[in-house]
């Protein structure tokens, strides 16, 4: 029997999630992982690293709490949104039994993380408007009683587009003593529609994860959180890892929370935003470009008259976008991260020369 045999079926069939940097490239302009184009320059305490670290840092605890607007019991730390992802099926979901709901097009890691841990996934594909469709949704809860957790991103990823509030609201309505809701605000800084972080005083079942990894600009440190009512936080805490936050990542995050430094990040959305304006302005004045789709997020997503060419000839150039060809509805589409004036206008340019397919 081969090493591969030994692993667990539905292992030996997962497809694993393609992450940037996994897909590889000869970059020398990345942008296709929607990080801020630029480190902040924190330095190390010297805090000693003979010890193991805390369980859960205190001082970055608190200085999330403080950030989002919730108590340090509403909060756990982990190793950035993707841990809190795969914290909460693991928590509340029996492998083999349950099931997972997403709603396509949407980050891959809430369906990679299901298959990893052995749990049915459930899709109900987004309208054309990249809404949620609720009656499906509803439907699908009512099929499946052993439907657990249900995963909603806004700003959603890769679209950039905003989920309707009151759609939201229903959701959370329909799901309460029935599934817990998974609300991704990842994006959250970059746009002005209003957290749902007070909702977890009036739904119990949200959780709400976050990251430190896109407007703080510390994709490098895995820094994440979950927000939530505190009976949830502590049953994340049963199944969190004993030591998850290395004693320079806590470092580091605790820094980077501190009111002199969140008033930089605000700045630091300030200028991406005004730099996404500048290229959604540029971008619409190509010819081979069929639509450029209103976004709230640090990224982009076009549809081209033919976007697999466009991707490939940035590629050839060094230039790595992400592809979003075979993902639901988004046919022809690339996801473009906002990135600095200068590599911005580098893909304005780069574009252009690829020409119109006619």
């Amino acid at each position: 029997m081969t090493i591969s045999q030994l692993s667990r079926t539905n292992v030996q069939a997962l497809t694993p999630y393609q992450s940037a940097r996994k897909l590889g490239g000869n970059g020398t302009i990345w942008l296709n992982a929607n990080e801020y184009p630029t480190s902040p320059k924190f330095q190390l305490s010297g805090k000693d690293l003979n010890r193991y670290p805390e369980p859960q840092p205190q001082a970055v605890l608190e200085n999330y709490a403080n950030y989002a607007g919730v108590k340090p019991e509403n909060v756990i730390v982990t190793r950035g949104g993707d841990e809190g992802i795969e914290l909460v099926i693991k928590a509340f979901c029996q492998p083999e039994q349950d099931a997972i709901l997403y709603c396509p097009p949407t980050y891959g890691m809430y369906a990679v993380s299901a298959e990893t841990i052995g749990v049915e996934m459930v899709t109900v594909n987004q309208t054309t408007e990249f809404q949620l469709d609720l009656p499906n949704i509803k439907q699908a809860l009512e099929n499946n009683p052993n439907l657990k957790v249900v995963f909603i991103c806004n700003p959603n990823n890769p679209t950039g587009t905003l989920l309707n509030r009151t759609d939201v609201l229903k959701l959370l309505e329909t799901t309460r003593n029935r599934a817990i809701v998974v609300l991704d605000e990842a994006y959250i800084e970059f746009t002005q529609a209003d957290t749902f972080v007070p909702e977890i005083a009036n739904y119990p079942h949200l959780a709400i994860v976050r990251t430190l990894s896109k407007a703080f600009a510390l994709a490098g440190l895995r820094c994440g959180f979950v927000l939530a009512n505190p009976e949830l936080i502590e049953i994340l805490n049963k199944v969190i890892a004993p030591y998850p936050i290395p004693v320079p990542s806590a470092d580091i995050a605790e820094q980077a929370l501190l009111p002199e430094n969140i008033e930089m990040v605000k700045q630091q959305v300030q200028t991406i935003l005004s730099e996404r304006d500048r290229l959604v302005k540029e971008l619409a004045k190509l010819p081979n470009i069929v639509e450029i789709f209103d976004t709230h997020a640090n990224y982009v997503l076009v549809k081209f008259q033919d976007g697999q060419k466009v991707f490939k000839a940035l590629w050839d150039e060094g230039i790595i976008l992400r592809d979003q060809h075979k993902a639901v509805n988004l046919q022809n589409c690339i996801r473009i991260t906002v990135g600095t004036t200068e590599e911005n206008q580098r893909v304005i340019e780069a574009i252009k020369t690829v020409g119109c397919v006619c």
